[in-house]
């Protein structure tokens, strides 16, 4: 009996210290092997140029990350499942990565309704989830463990009502949205509210369904109302296709949307009829700021001369904050590294300066961009900062500024393609505010 005793207290006292470093139920401990980071994306399916933007962000960070010695010593492994553009698969995806493949975060989705699908399953998980580019208010409303880097709907969509009444001085507008997407209908919402809030009227609202291809009869009816401009929050499949058989009626009146838009995919849809159209956007790939540049240049090194969208720069941005909040939590035990996320302020990124609101939602400035057919590119307009947000400094004075010494890689000086080299990857003032490195006006 004694030496049973012996033998159940030994298989004890060896089993102890293996529970006291598998808090995560990821299998692995909180503080050494790989940092796995989950990525859900479309990259098969509708709006596959978003997954596949998103997905060369995210490694392009992690490369630079990892050639830079990782986190706290630490390698990021990426583990990577297309979600085809479906809500349902979205889910099914990411409870593969949380409950299969044992990662410590999720980076993703693109799209809202794919990031609404699949949050609920990180929130239950209590794994933290941080989609790049979901600007639906809900999708960080799932739960404390979801967040995201990009702005959201009711500023964006305010952001395109200004320009249309304050830039464009128009009076009057049409908006054609898409009938099934929670991006679609939110920013349609604050458009309207905002634009009423600015005397202006909205005279029709029409409306679509992904993948549709024959929008004349609704733009018909919109030709009928002669809006001052007519307002298309979808995403690039749909509005280059919209643009142009808007201008084969002979619509001529600008046409406006959001970040949806910004795929390179949409020059080959709409062609010349994406003159005089405008976006709000997250960043300019030609602002002339270093660390944007910088970035842009490593892009294009990598991904055989594409250059970056919002999307990629997004997503670049994502990974790194991840990155810093794993380095100031020193562990990737997720309640942990929940509270390091929620912590981040004046994180200088590529896309602009970004802290973490109590929503867990980004505050960040917003661009106005003219689609430039001919050029094929997006020349900047103007840039929209938050309802009390100082004036954003210069990019170039964002580079000379004390701020910029402490910045995220891509705002520090270092040889190109390592740009962590300058400072831990994407490091968080959290004091003085940092300059922005969105345009000037």
């Amino acid at each position: 009996m004694k030496r049973i005793l012996l033998t159940f207290g030994l298989i004890i006292s060896l089993l102890t210290p293996l529970a006291c470093v598998r808090k995560n139920e990821g299998g692995v401990s909180d503080n050494t092997g790989p940092i796995k980071v989950g990525v859900y994306v479309d990259l098969t399916g509708a709006t596959a140029g978003f997954g596949q933007s998103t997905k060369n962000g995210i490694e392009l960070a992690k490369d630079e990350i990892n050639a830079n010695g990782g986190i706290n010593s630490r390698q990021i492994q990426l583990i990577t499942e297309d979600d085809q553009g479906r809500p349902e698969q979205a889910k099914t995806v990411v409870s593969k990565l949380i409950n299969q493949d044992k990662v410590h975060a999720v980076l993703g989705e693109v799209a809202s309704t794919n990031s609404l699908a699949a949050a609920p399953v990180a929130q239950e998980a209590k794994i933290p989830m941080i989609t790049p580019s979901s600007t639906n208010p809900k999708v960080t409303q799932t739960g404390d463990y979801i967040f995201r880097v990009c702005f959201i709907d009711p500023f964006q969509g305010a952001v395109m009502a200004k320009f249309a009444a304050n830039s464009l001085k128009a009076k009057t507008a049409a908006i054609f949205g898409d009938v099934n997407s929670d991006y679609s209908k939110g920013l349609t919402e604050f458009f309207e509210r905002e634009f009423n809030r600015l005397g202006g009227q909205v005279i029709d609202k029409q409306s679509y369904a992904q993948q549709d291809r024959d929008f004349k009869a609704q733009l018909t009816a919109i030709r009928a109302k002669n809006p001052g401009v007519i307002y298309v929050p979808g995403y690039y499949g749909e509005v280059g296709i919209i643009s142009k058989q808007a201008r084969e009626l002979g619509i001529t009146v600008p046409i406006l949307g959001g970040d949806g838009w910004d795929n390179p995919e949409i020059w080959n849809l709409g062609g010349e009829a994406m003159k005089n159209t405008f976006i709000s956007n997250h960043y300019s790939v030609d602002d002339p700021s270093p660390s944007i540049q910088k970035f842009v240049s490593a892009y294009k090194a990598r991904f055989s001369g594409t250059s970056p969208d919002s999307l990629a720069a997004l997503a670049y941005d994502a990974m790194y904050i991840l990155a810093d909040a794993i380095r100031r939590a020193g562990t990737t035990d997720p309640t942990k590294l929940r509270d390091a996320i929620a912590q981040t302020s004046n994180f200088l990124g590529v896309t602009g300066s970004i802290t973490i609101n109590k929503d867990r939602d980004s505050v960040k400035p917003a661009v106005v961009l003219e689609l430039d057919p001919a050029g094929r590119k997006f020349i900047y307009k103007e840039t929209v900062q938050p309802e009390g947000a100082a004036a954003a400094a210069s990019p170039a004075a964002a580079a000379a500024s004390p701020a910029a010494a402490t910045a995220s890689p891509a705002m520090a000086a270092s040889p190109a393609g390592s740009p962590a080299s300058a400072a831990s990857p994407g490091k968080n003032t959290n004091s003085a505010p940092g300059a922005s490195p969105a345009p000037t006006k």
